[in-house]
């Protein structure tokens, strides 16, 4: 399906696939909310073929059905003092290449200090005026590759991709021990907060937890392996490590030997996924950092 980019607004050629479809089947095709389509219908944010038309209407093939996609700025996030590394950009996403110990948004309001500020700065030097909004998350200590999405439209439908693993995200991680061969393992233990310590979590609960990982290469009494998340929980890679006896190098948090790593030696460096409008392979990757990449050279 063609679209255009129209300032503020999305341009849509309708074809086969959403023929004989309405107007708001083709919003629900985006996840979009019942709120958000109650807003575009009430506020008249889009049009077909150059009017104005009823929700209900129904889609022809060779129909243009123009929505306001994109938001302008809300200043949740003041821009920082530099631009992130930028990995890719279109007019929909921007992904970056997240440094270690630094959070994706910060703790305190007043801290300007997070990549989040960091896009800011870039969306500003741009003359983009359009809101800060990443799709997931990634420890403070853990670098590597995060989503952020341009065109708010597309925001939803991008968080359902996310929460059926449509979005593939691979990590890299170093751990005590190695392994006797290079087959694929799957850990599945749930993951629950742990009751004594707010700062960590613990295998037990009834929330499912998936995490599968294989050898990349065994060391001298470590072992750098890929991991693939099945669920999203939070520590989820550390707890489930940890559990089969096998922790992150720096983790001090779930290793008890944690060693002179400064941090847990986790990195989000493989992103794969379909581009919703222009039905691409995207698929990134962001190279070990450099105390992770001195343990295996």
């Amino acid at each position: 399906m063609e679209t255009i980019r129209k300032h503020d607004y999305l341009a849509f050629h309708i074809d086969d696939e959403f023929a004989n479809k309405s107007i708001h089947d083709f919003f629900e095709s985006f996840h979009l909310s019942r709120k958000t389509i109650h807003l575009l219908q009430q506020n008249k944010n889009y049009t077909l073929n150059g009017q104005f038309a009823s929700i209900s209407t129904m889609l022809k093939a060779g129909d243009w059905l123009s929505v306001k996609a994109y938001e302008h700025d809300d200043g949740m996030y003041v821009p920082g003092n530099k631009a992130p590394q930028i990995i890719f950009e279109d007019d929909y996403f921007l992904i970056v290449n997240k440094p270690c110990n630094l959070p994706v948004f910060p703790a305190h309001k007043d801290d300007t200090q997070s990549l989040s500020h960091q896009v800011s700065y870039y969306y500003h030097s741009q003359g983009y005026d359009i809101p800060v909004r990443f799709i997931h998350r990634l420890d403070d200590e853990t670098g590597g590759l995060v989503i952020y999405v341009k065109c708010t439209f597309l925001q939803p439908l991008m968080d359902y991709l996310l929460s059926i693993k449509q979005i593939h995200r691979h990590y890299l991680a170093l751990v005590e021990g190695n392994f006797p061969n290079y087959k694929e393992y799957v850990i599945d233990k749930p993951i629950a907060r742990n009751r004594h310590d707010a700062k960590k979590m613990r295998v037990g609960g009834d929330k499912q937890a998936i995490t599968r990982y294989h050898l990349m290469e065994n060391y001298d009494g470590y072992a750098l392996i890929e991991c693939v998340l099945e669920t999203g929980r939070r520590h989820q890679i550390r707890v489930h490590l940890a559990a089969i006896g096998h922790p992150l190098l720096g983790d001090a948090l779930y290793n008890k030997h944690p060693g002179q790593l400064k941090r847990q030696a986790l990195h989000a460096y493989l992103i794969e996924f379909i581009h919703p409008i222009t039905k691409e392979v995207i698929r990134l990757t962001s190279p070990l950092p450099d105390d992770m990449a001195e343990y295996v050279d």
